[in-house]
């Protein structure tokens, strides 16, 4: 079992995150989204600039997930309202999946969240995504679908719900 360490990030850990999108993102959707729309939302999310927006100017907090002190998974979240929280992103990379890594990093974001007055938290998943079933573990439930334009594509999405009681 790996030793799994969580540690709020910084403007240092961007050239981690992207590390860890690049290895997860091409894996995860290429047989959801085509080639070109990975790329275009990889640059318009996962760019230095664009990850450090999230940061310093839309209070985006993220959380490094380190595997035997290697960078190895990441989550983004945010308050959207009072006591209702929105997880942004979660991803760990393929060699840690199934290893408890993603429960720890979820569970790590949920804690956190509920000591900040949290009673809900609400994901987006791609409709097409295995992931979809992790967050249904983790108790997430359906609670509709969406369909968010992103330059000329869509993100066709289920939003999950999780009470934090």
């Amino acid at each position: 079992m790996p030793s799994l360490t969580i540690t709020f990030a910084t403007p240092a850990d961007i050239p981690a995150i992207i590390d860890i999108h690049n290895a997860t993102w091409n894996n995860t959707y290429n047989t959801i989204l085509s080639q070109d729309q990975i790329e275009y939302m990889s640059k318009k999310f996962y760019s230095e600039a664009a990850l450090a927006t999230s940061m310093n100017e839309e209070g985006h907090q993220f959380l490094i997930l380190c595997s035997d002190g290697s960078p190895s998974g990441f989550a983004s979240f945010s308050e959207l309202k009072p006591a209702y929280f929105k997880l942004h992103k979660l991803y760990v990379l393929p060699t840690c999946q199934g290893t408890g890594a993603g429960k720890c990093l979820i569970t790590a974001v949920e804690n956190y969240v509920k000591e900040k007055g949290a009673l809900k938290i609400c994901l987006n998943v791609n409709r097409y995504n295995n992931a979809r079933h992790f967050y249904e573990k983790m108790a997430y439930r359906i609670v509709r679908e969406e369909d968010i334009p992103v330059g000329p594509y869509w993100m066709n999405d289920f939003v999950l719900e999780k009470a934090l009681l």
